[in-house]
């Protein structure tokens, strides 16, 4: 059953979304905590470099999503023209039906800073699992990371559907993510590994309560329930994080 949040009026000041937009923020608490955590760490390389930033696009992008996209989107009223010619050639791949759900353009912001921030987690799960990988099959998950980030970037920006930024999450998440710590791990039982399939699986289930629009009641719907599996899955990462950015021997 599909619930709509009521808004609220605090000291006169209207809230959309309230719970949605406080269960957003509990996932940017998470993830800035997780940044300024992992930057006391002295570890000068890549990995570190990828998912510190990974979690400081993550807050970000949770930030503006709960204030701007669900708690005060009202404020946030525009117009927006798409190419017709872009969007003809991708209703003919995905059809016309689902082009139709078109947001409000000041959803991108938090849409696409998370879109950049799950390339980056890809990036960082290709880094950490490349000395027990091929050469080829390193450089070719790198270059596919930049290629798959531009192009649902782009679809996205087009047609104002998060459908395509749910596709990007699965695919970096389920695919990249999930492919390259299930080899680390099982080549190795490194346990910041484990941690990392962990915190894929709190994303996936959360993602089942958000695609089924399974809720509880108005107050708890299923955008809130998927922001708390997503805040799991934040500390999951970190933890695994720390591991990783502890092994000396494959984050190198």
């Amino acid at each position: 059953m599909i619930f709509e949040q009521p808004s609220i009026f605090p000291f006169g000041i209207r809230i959309d979304e309230p719970v949605t937009t406080l269960t957003d923020l509990m996932v940017s608490f998470v993830c800035f905590y997780a940044f300024y955590k992992l930057n006391k760490i002295h570890v000068h390389n890549k990995v570190h470099l990828y998912l510190r930033y990974y979690f400081l696009s993550m807050g970000i992008a949770t930030v503006v999503g709960g204030i701007v996209g669900h708690g005060f989107l009202y404020l946030f009223e525009t117009q927006w023209e798409s190419p017709e010619g872009f969007i003809n050639i991708i209703a003919k791949i995905f059809g016309e039906d689902l082009l139709k759900d078109v947001a409000n353009p000041w959803k991108l912001p938090g849409w696409l800073t998370s879109m950049f921030s799950i390339a980056l987690v890809e990036r960082a799960s290709i880094e950490y699992a490349r000395p027990l990988i091929s050469k080829k099959v390193g450089s070719f998950f790198a270059w596919l990371n930049i290629i798959e980030l531009l192009t649902f970037v782009t679809i996205t920006f087009v047609t104002l559907n998060f459908f395509f930024v749910e596709v990007h999450s699965a695919y970096g998440l389920l695919i990249v993510v999930l492919g390259f710590n299930m080899t680390v791990f099982l080549k190795t039982k490194k346990k910041g590994s484990k941690l990392f399939l962990i915190a894929i699986g709190f994303s996936a289930i959360g993602a089942l309560f958000f695609m089924n629009k399974w809720g509880v009641s108005p107050w708890f719907n299923h955008f809130d329930i998927s922001h708390i599996f997503m805040t799991c899955s934040a500390f999951y990462f970190y933890l695994g994080a720390k591991e990783i950015l502890n092994d000396p021997v494959l984050a190198q």
